[in-house]
């Protein structure tokens, strides 16, 4: 089962940026697609945003739309994160997944990252 390790989470104010980054322990095939997704204390786990490895189409959740970029660097089967204009509703802990298509979903996924802590102070 492939392996998934997040980095990059960290203490930041509102209004500033972070980049998050995955890294796959085994190749990233053109059919899989890696998302983050993100969980705060008594809630459920919510998508943030998806890429397809063959082709690049990405999809992002509506509260993240403009702020958030995800992309991804094949050769190193690693997945970003960047985030700009983080607010406090962004604190969470922010999750890594790689699944067999879209939607990614309970369904589709096929492994997890064990999660970085972002944390927006306002």
């Amino acid at each position: 089962q492939v392996q998934l390790v997040e980095s990059g989470g960290g203490l930041v104010q509102a209004g500033d940026s972070l980049r998050l980054s995955c890294e796959a322990s085994s190749r990233t095939f053109s059919s899989h697609v890696m998302g983050w997704f993100r969980q705060t204390p008594g809630k459920d786990r919510e998508f943030v945003a998806a890429i397809r490895w063959g082709g690049g189409r990405t999809y992002y959740a509506d509260s993240v739309k403009g702020r958030f970029t995800i992309s991804k660097d094949s050769g190193k089967d690693t997945v970003y994160l960047q985030m700009n204009s983080l607010r406090p509703e962004d604190t969470a802990r922010y999750y890594c997944a790689r699944g067999r298509g879209i939607p990614l979903d309970d369904y589709s996924i096929i492994g997890w990252g064990q999660g970085t802590l972002v944390t927006v102070s306002s």
